[in-house]
């Protein structure tokens, strides 16, 4: 008989208290989702729980301020579900964007740059800026 993960990390003491953390947080999740208007589900989340108090992370300062004012309702709806909330903790924290680049965009360098650079990196004794600037030069897009 197959025995999944959840088996074994519920036999050791501290992976135990471990799961039983990441499950309630998952049960304030799905009930946070259940009681919260609908224009902040998407815009929070239930991050963690400490001593009777969910924390909150909110996208952006507006969405948290709205959940603060609601704190007391939302504290109320989320205690029903089972979980014991005398308070809630809201934070602004974005959330990553998976698809969003976080990489820049390549600048194009003048002829005048180009130049600069070039005559600096000859100047220099052979070393790692040597190196990093002979890579910038490589890599330079050039304004045409």
């Amino acid at each position: 008989m197959y025995k999944g993960p959840e088996h074994y990390l519920d036999k050791d003491a501290a992976a135990s208290r471990v799961m039983a953390h990441a499950r309630l947080l998952l049960k304030l999740s799905r009930r946070f989702e259940a009681v919260a208007p609908a224009g902040l589900r998407h815009s929070a989340h239930v991050a963690n729980y400490k001593l009777g108090t969910i924390i909150i992370h909110a996208d952006n300062g507006a969405v948290a301020a709205k959940i603060r004012q609601l704190s007391q309702r939302l504290s109320n709806e989320l205690s029903k579900g089972g979980a014991e909330c005398s308070g809630i903790e809201v934070k602004v924290q974005p959330r990553q964007i998976p698809s969003q680049s976080t990489s820049s965009t390549q600048k194009p360098l003048s002829d005048k740059a180009i130049g600069i650079l070039q005559s600096t990196t000859e100047k220099l004794p052979e070393g790692p800026l040597r190196k990093a600037l002979d890579n910038l030069l490589k890599r330079a897009a050039r304004v045409e």
